[in-house]
């Protein structure tokens, strides 16, 4: 569902076969999770990200997946590690068939990976809400053009301080990938931005272009 999207009780709860009651419960924890937003008298609607918000919640990521990612070069066991390497494999499998599709979706599988083994489950709690909110974002980030290829290296730098034990490397490999999801998020935002203005710019000329005519 897009940002901002309205979310009717009666409409969602037909579609899930579920009691209105249900429904609003269930909204009540998405907020609480800051997946929606209620609004006086409207009901509510999915919750928008702005940037800003997504690269703070991105600085928040790179501490605990730091955290979590040299839990996991300590506690890793050799199949764990031989798990990671596949993932390496088909991540570069991934970018030399041209589907970021897929591996986005591997991306959110090594990540989620690395929580596990770590073992620290207050951290993988707090990412979990984290993440849901980057949904959007992340998205969009996936189809960037050569944002997989840019990542790749991060990633395979990651599952290779793990699987070797190492978790200093590890934490600084996790850090360095997401200071650079947080340059390609704002690189991202000021291409959006340019493109709004340019739109804008555009639209202002044909007013002016049919004001002239009149």
């Amino acid at each position: 569902m897009a940002p901002g999207q309205r979310l009717v009780e009666e409409e969602l709860a037909g579609l899930l076969g579920v009691t209105r009651a249900s429904v609003r419960a269930a909204l009540f924890d998405l907020a609480a999770d800051g997946l929606a937003e209620r609004i006086p008298n409207r009901g509510a609607r999915v919750r928008a990200v702005t940037v800003a918000e997504a690269v703070a919640i991105t600085e928040c990521r790179m501490a605990l997946e730091g955290l979590c990612a040299a839990k996991a070069a300590e506690r890793v066991t050799g199949p764990q590690a031989d798990r990671l390497r596949r993932l390496g494999g088909e991540l570069q499998r991934a970018v030399a068939d041209g589907e970021p599709l897929k591996y986005s979706a591997l991306n959110h599988d090594l990540h989620r990976l690395v929580r596990e083994i770590s073992g620290q489950q207050v951290a993988a709690g707090l990412l979990e809400r984290l993440n849901g909110q980057l949904v959007r974002h992340q998205f969009q980030l996936s189809l960037r053009p050569g944002r997989s290829q840019a990542s790749l290296p991060e990633h395979l730098a990651i599952i290779t301080a793990i699987a070797g034990r190492r978790p200093a490397e590890a934490e600084e490999a996790t850090r360095r990938h997401l200071r650079s999801v947080i340059t390609a998020l704002l690189d991202q935002h000021k291409l959006d931005q340019h493109k709004l203005d340019q739109h804008k710019l555009d639209q202002h000329k044909l007013d002016q272009h049919e004001e002239e005519a009149r």
